[in-house]
């Protein structure tokens, strides 16, 4: 994943030199700003691959940052936050967060994390010859060479994680996915994430889809798993 520009954003300017040094060691160039308006204002003039957020920061906090980009890009965010239980928050319906991190943290493990959302990222932006790029269940269409969903022609806007794991369904409709397959597709380099963060991206995938009009697309099966639904 070399010559990946990042932005980092933190008002910690020891956190930014360490995420900074760690990234530019994976061979990946780097921005940095110290508040979310700076970080909006960067990356409106020179856009990057992907965005390190934190949440808690003046001027314009990680949340309200990140949903002005969700106005005019789906670059992948990753939060870095202080709390684990702010889960919900960070990777919700309205704010659109790729993953997090929380404080503090290994940069080895940071650097993993963002070489999984952008490995996933560019896999879907690249053609896959051997499989067929358009795919459907009932109502219900995905593109993975054009990285859409739409649900009866209205479209679906997914973040990299979340499409990443309903294209896990779309391909197989009819298995059934435990919270460990779905993790070891979706997260990369053996990262592991919690059950919580799972969940939490299932119940996303089903609000969003939901707003659509698509009432059923995940179903649970207690102690079991997930797996799609008829989607009618």
């Amino acid at each position: 994943m070399s010559h990946k520009k990042i932005l980092v954003v933190d008002d910690d300017p020891h956190i930014r030199e360490v995420i900074s040094f760690a990234l530019e060691k994976a061979e990946m160039s780097v921005a940095i700003a110290e508040n979310g308006q700076q970080a909006l204002d960067l990356f409106t003039k020179s856009p990057s691959d992907l965005i390190v957020l934190d949440i808690n920061m003046p001027e314009m906090d990680g949340l309200a940052c990140c949903r002005e980009i969700r106005k005019q890009s789906e670059v992948p965010i990753l939060f870095l936050s202080s709390r684990d239980d702010e889960i919900d928050r960070i990777l919700g319906l309205e704010i659109g967060g790729d993953d997090y991190v929380t404080k503090p943290f290994s940069p080895r493990e940071l650097v993993a994390r963002i070489n999984a959302i952008l490995k996933r990222t560019q896999a879907q932006q690249v053609p896959e010859e051997t499989s067929d790029s358009c795919l459907r269940q009932g109502l219900l269409t995905m593109n993975t060479e054009e990285h859409t969903v739409s649900w009866n022609e209205e479209s679906v806007h997914l973040t990299a994680t979340e499409f990443a794991i309903l294209a896990q369904f779309m391909q197989q409709p009819s298995r059934v996915f435990t919270r460990d397959s779905i993790m070891s597709s979706a997260y990369q380099f053996n990262i592991h994430v919690s059950d919580r963060t799972i969940d939490s991206h299932i119940r996303h995938i089903r609000s969003k889809l939901a707003a659509v009009g698509c009432k059923s697309v995940i179903e649970t099966l207690h102690s079991v798993g997930y797996k799609l639904a008829p989607c009618e």
